[in-house]
């Protein structure tokens, strides 16, 4: 569904992608692993169309992105969850719900019911600032922003980071279910190993900018996890 191919990037002078690949099939849950400051959300940007991209391809189901404007992304059916969360803090919780449906394609201006089965609390709260909601709601409601668009792949870029465990756990049954039962493909950036194991089937792994390990989760052994993961 998604093949990034041989791409590069730059911050200014400094090369901070080398020649990445990354393929997450449809109906898969990848995740990307790597330490701190190795090029996770900048993989996760240039995707999205936030940061250029110097050379290489990133095809999403039959069309090529690399040169396509980032408003494009979410209209062909990619949902992104930034690192922080980023909603909009002045606006209520049915406003920051409701800016997920500019970039449906289909037109449809009513906020999916699927978004209030998934999080019950939102609907409880939709009058809500979205600045009044706790760390845990924040991403909820950004989970449910980008569900509002009715996505084919969902990207998370460290949904449980800043979130108290019990939340934590909540969020992983979530990415599980939207996986699993809705037959939604994700690829998710996380720090916390027994997360990534328990919600996705592969993984890659990134270091100083470049792939250095991937396949499925069962097979992310000792060795891998000290070489490149262990702080």
């Amino acid at each position: 569904m998604l093949k990034v191919d041989g791409v590069n990037q730059f911050y200014g002078e400094s090369h901070t992608l080398w020649d990445v690949d990354l393929e997450v099939p449809s109906g898969s849950c990848t995740c990307l692993m790597g330490r701190n400051g190795v090029g996770k959300t900048t993989l996760l940007k240039a995707v999205m169309g936030l940061l250029p991209v110097a050379s290489g391809s990133i095809f999403f189901e039959v069309n090529e992105l690399s040169s396509k404007p980032a408003e494009l992304r979410a209209q062909q059916g990619i949902g992104y969850v930034p690192q922080g969360r980023e909603i909009f803090t002045q606006l209520s919780v049915e406003e920051n719900l409701r800016v997920g449906l500019l970039a449906r394609s289909d037109g449809l201006n009513e906020i999916p019911e699927l978004v209030f089965e998934i999080f019950p609390v939102l609907k409880q709260m939709l009058n809500r600032r979205g600045g009044d909601l706790s760390g845990g709601q924040q991403q909820q409601l950004a989970i449910g922003r980008a569900l509002a668009l009715n996505p084919k792949l969902l990207i998370l870029d460290e949904p449980t980071e800043g979130i108290q465990p019990n939340i934590v756990h909540e969020i992983g049954d979530i990415i599980i279910r939207l996986n699993k039962e809705e037959g939604l493909t994700i690829l998710l950036v996380e720090q916390k190993l027994p997360f990534a194991r328990r919600v996705a089937k592969h993984f890659c792994i990134l270091d100083k900018g470049r792939n250095v390990a991937s396949g499925s989760m069962e097979n992310l052994g000792e060795e891998i996890i000290n070489r490149h993961l262990t702080v």
